[in-house]
Parts: structure tokens; sequence; C-alpha cells
């Protein structure tokens, strides 16, 4: 499927960390979910991930995120 954009029901912005993302994907009756953010545009950049099993996505998860996004930009700028 080609979408020209994409509904909240599959990406979400993390409104509590600029520029991360939160894409959903349901299987079978499990829910997941996959941090990630854009870097350049189109470059989808994908992080941690985890099954949801609440309603609210878990704080240590979005911290995890944040580390990993802080952590690739810090990377690239060092040209690693």
């Amino acid at each position: 499927m080609t979408l020209e954009v994409i509904p909240i029901t599959y990406l979400k912005s993390i409104s509590s960390v600029a520029g991360l993302y939160e894409i959903r994907v349901e299987d079978e009756g499990n829910i997941y979910r996959i941090f990630c953010c854009f870097d350049e545009g189109n470059l989808v950049v994908l992080f941690n991930g985890f099954q949801k099993k609440t309603q609210k996505t878990p704080k240590g998860e979005i911290e995890r995120a944040e580390h990993i996004m802080k952590e690739y930009f810090e990377n690239k700028k060092k040209g690693q």
C-alpha cells in the first residue's frame, strides 16, 4: 500500500519528545510499537520496539527511544 499522508492510526508523534514518532502495527490481535524519527526528509530511522499491553505507552520505552535517537544524531554528527 502506498499513502501520501500516513494516518495517525499507523504513525503518531510523541508529544513529549520533539522529532520522535511511534509506528503502530497490529498482527493477529497483538499490538506492537516501534519508535522512529525522520532524517534528511524521507529517511525513516527505526529504534526500539515493544509489544504494547496497555493503553498508555510506558515512560521507560519513550526514554529509551529518546536516548537512542540522541545517540544516532550525535554519531552522525561525528561521522560514525
